[in-house]
Formats: C-alpha cells, structure tokens, sequence
C-alpha cells in the first residue's frame, strides 16, 4: 500500500545520530529518511509513527507539534538484548481536516496490524485513540481499550468530539466493537459523579491513582487482556515533566508509567501502543526523554513475550475448582509462566459478543480472595457484560 502521505524523520535528527556511539538504538532501526524512503516492513515487528494532530484538544491555540526531541532522545539510548526489528516510518502530518488526518491514522494502523506490526503511536490530542480503534472495524469484533489517565474521557457524545470525549463516541458510534474499556490512574476530582456511575453501570473498570501506585502489579492483568493501550501524559505528576507539560502534582512517577509501559509490551494481545497529549519542546528536557524511557519499556516488554495462555494441553497449566454459593468459578494457572485466568461461562440463550468459554486474565490474589468466599470484581464485571 502507498504511504505517501507519511513524512521523514528530519535530517537534523538523522544528523545527530550520526554523531553517537554505534550500539545505540538509532543505529539499530530502519529510519524513514528523505534519502532513502519509507522502510521496507519486512522482518519488522513494531513501528515507530509521530501524528502531528491536535486540533481536537480542548486547549488547542494554533501551535504545531514536533517530535524531534523525542527522537533524539530515543536514538540515544542503547537497547536491551532484543530480537525485534524496530521501523520508525516518520510522522503522519495534520491533514487539510481533522477527519482526513483520522482517516491516514486509521488506514496505516490497519495496514501494520494485519501484517503483524505493533504500532507505537506518538501524539498529539488523545482523541486519536478514536482512530485507532476505528482501525479493527474489519479485524475484531470485540476490542478492549486500556486508557492510562487522570480522566474517564467520557464526555458528552452529542457534540463535537474533543480529546476528553472521544469514549463517548467510541461507545455510541457504530460498528459497536468495544467490549471492554479499563483506566488506570484516575484522580477522582477530576471526574464527574455522574460518569463514575456511568462507569459503574456498563461495567467498566476503573482503577484509582492511589490503588495502581500502592500495588503496580494491579495493572499487568488488566494490559494482558487489552489490545489497544493508550497513555495521556496527563496522568504523569509535574514533578515528572519538563515546564510544557506540567498538569497536576499528582499523577504517576517516571518509574511507575514506565512498569505500566512494560506490562503493554509484555501482554501477548496488546496490537497497538500510543503516548499521546505532549506539547511540542525544543530542548531536550525531561519530557521527551521520559516518553523515550516509556517506549524503551514497552520495547523491552514486548521482546519477553510468552505464548502462555494455549489450555488445550493440559500439561500447561494447573485447573483449580472453588465454589462461591451458587457459582463455579474455575481458575487456570500457567506452568510455563505462573500467570493466572479465570473462567468466564457463555451464557447459550443470550446474544453476546463471547460465543465460548473465555479466559479473563486475573492475579493470584484473585484465586485466593475466591477461595475465602470473595467474588473477584473483573470476573463479575466480565460476566455481567456478557449477559447484555
């Protein structure tokens, strides 16, 4: 397919990594260069694509965005012992309409996902989640959305969609192919009552800021059962960031967004990964360099990738049976990597979106809470949700 409409990296980013050390990571991609061209996608497992669109944020003031500063940033630093082929295609530029720039976004990210490519996204207003998930209209029929933010992004979807609104939209517009829609890291003042309780009735999750930062391994479950990952800047405290970007003193640390980052890349159903809200800088300061560390981790998470959820052999996995009143609930613990799932029954007179047993991903916990009568929350939401 023609990608022409894909701009390249800039020759003074491909000019300073020239200057460093030849085991850096800028040595090591293939790199859309005016020069040379688009790369050819062959072999390549993750790619690389800045999309200089934000004119859907809320606070939009007519400035333009560039990603040099990530990149230079990013080319600097040396990989960890990965086996993956890495393309950085360049940038995706704001179309003549927002819709337009929606449309290249949507197209390219269809393109790479069926010839097995992850696309790490560089943005721009977050609203371009939309886009992405618009991409699996003809791939899946039932897509989870983990959105890393200080908000829900509900917003009201009767009116113009904006970089805080775009769930609404995903939500109500047809093909409905959300299923699940999770967010890690929400500040509760700055969220309506009204959409907390909308969370609660489509039975969504949600999981606090203070809940994630008190046990981060709260999350590797949740981005193991996701296919799309979103990250808003937004939910990283202004400690953390350059003076652009600074938001809220309270959010995530450097260290937490980069283990959350980690735990997309190691989930085996993660297909697209996207960082989105950043304000164009020109110095090499804090921001750029912590969205560098954030794909480093998701790079690095995506080359310890396990195939461990195959349960057709038995010698896999270990089956655990605890009843809860009425309920069965069945467990299923992975030998190879002790990663735990739990059972979701099909409910056979409902018109669901699971036409089969389906495994949700859970933790240990879960299993042990269920052993002492406790029924797990993700399993109830799950299950409700099947039962529409």
């Amino acid at each position: 397919m023609n990608f022409n409409f894909l701009s390249p990296v800039s020759d003074s980013v491909l000019a300073h990594n020239e200057l460093l050390s030849e085991q850096v990571l800028g040595k090591k991609i293939k790199i859309h260069s005016t020069q040379n061209g688009i790369p050819d996608l062959d072999g390549v497992k993750l790619a690389i694509i800045g999309v200089k669109e934000n004119r859907n944020d809320v606070n939009y003031m007519g400035e333009e965005l560039n990603f040099d500063t990530i990149r230079t940033s990013l080319y600097s630093l040396f990989p960890g012992n990965w086996h993956t082929t890495i393309a950085d295609l360049g940038d995706i530029p704001a179309g003549s309409t927002i819709e337009d720039t929606y449309y290249a976004l949507r197209t390219l990210i269809s393109v790479l996902i069926e010839n097995k490519v992850v696309p790490i996204i560089l943005g721009g207003s977050q609203d371009l989640t939309y886009a992405n998930y618009r991409a699996y209209d003809t791939m899946s029929p039932m897509v989870n959305i983990v959105n890393v933010d200080s908000n829900f992004d509900l917003g009201d979807a009767s009116i113009e969609m904006k970089n805080n609104s775009f769930l609404g939209k995903i939500i109500l517009e047809q093909p409905y192919n959300l299923f699940n829609y999770s967010v890690v890291g929400y500040q509760t003042y700055f969220n309506s009552q009204e959409e907390i309780d909308l969370m609660d009735k489509l039975y969504f999750e949600s999981y606090r800021l203070g809940e994630v930062t008190h046990s981060i391994k709260l999350v590797e479950p949740v981005m193991r059962d996701a296919h799309i990952v979103t990250m808003d800047l937004k939910s990283v405290r202004a400690a953390e960031v350059g003076a652009k970007q600074k938001f809220s003193p309270n959010g995530f640390n450097g260290k937490e967004v980069c283990a959350i980052a980690r735990y997309a890349g190691i989930s085996n159903k993660v297909s697209s990964f996207g960082i989105y809200e950043f304000k164009t800088t020109y110095e090499l300061d804090a921001t750029p360099m912590l969205i560098s560390q954030m794909i480093w981790y998701f790079i690095e998470g995506f080359n310890c990738r396990v195939k461990d959820d195959d349960f057709s052999n038995t010698n896999n996995h270990q089956k655990y049976n605890v009843l809860i009143e009425n309920d069965e609930l069945i467990f299923y613990k992975s030998l190879k990597t002790g990663r735990w799932w739990i059972e979701i029954p099909f409910l056979p007179n409902v018109n669901n979106k699971l036409k089969k047993h389906t495994l949700l991903p859970c933790t240990h916990e879960d299993y042990l809470e269920a052993s002492c009568g406790k029924m797990p929350e993700r399993w109830y939401k799950a299950y409700k949700k099947n039962s529409f």
